[in-house]
């Protein structure tokens, strides 16, 4: 008597979603800040798992708006803190009143010539709406309304752990007290 072979074909939905799915994971998966990727603003990998252990500061920026002179403050708390673990990381967007036009190299140059800047930028990204860097949908879910950027410059923190622990309106200045305070309270050193 011959043995009987079943063969069971999965569903080609499912097996669609299995390989998306891992090849390419969701935000919605993530567990921290340290999950994401950016590319910098010279074209090389942006890993923020290369900052595990620190707290960051995620801004998104933009060249021609009210909020622009941030930048300055935004050097200034880079300088005062990264000495004690503090990183600053910009992320230009052309998302908000279309006040940041130009591409990468206009936009590093803008940021050194006028302000000084030398923490990390990245490339320009979208940080609203379905369409957002997955960093930005992650922290939406993490954080809720109040992590979602209304205008530029607004300010995601997250602990050395990765997990968002604060979000701040386009308004808080960088070296506010509202803003240095969380920021000293994470601080390793």
């Amino acid at each position: 008597m011959a043995m009987r072979r079943t063969v069971r074909f999965w569903p080609l939905s499912l097996l669609f979603m299995l390989i998306v799915g891992i090849a390419m994971p969701s935000h919605a998966a993530a567990q921290s800040a340290f999950d994401f990727d950016f590319v910098s603003i010279e074209g090389k990998p942006m890993k923020l798992a290369d900052f595990k252990g620190k707290p960051l500061l995620v801004v998104n920026t933009a060249s021609f708006c009210g909020y622009t002179p941030q930048y300055e403050g935004l050097q200034a708390l880079w300088q005062r803190y990264r000495a004690k673990g503090l990183v600053v990381i910009g992320v230009p967007s052309n998302d908000f009143g279309a006040q940041e036009p130009k591409g990468e190299s206009d936009i590093k140059g803008f940021c050194e010539l006028n302000y000084n800047v030398d923490f990390p930028l990245t490339t320009k990204q979208v940080v609203k709406g379905k369409a957002a860097h997955p960093f930005y949908l992650w922290a939406a879910e993490a954080g809720g309304e109040a992590a979602k950027p209304k205008w530029n410059f607004h300010k995601l923190l997250t602990g050395p752990d990765g997990a968002l622990v604060g979000a701040y309106a386009s308004a808080v200045e960088p070296l506010s007290g509202e803003l240095t305070t969380a920021v000293e309270g994470l601080l390793t050193q």
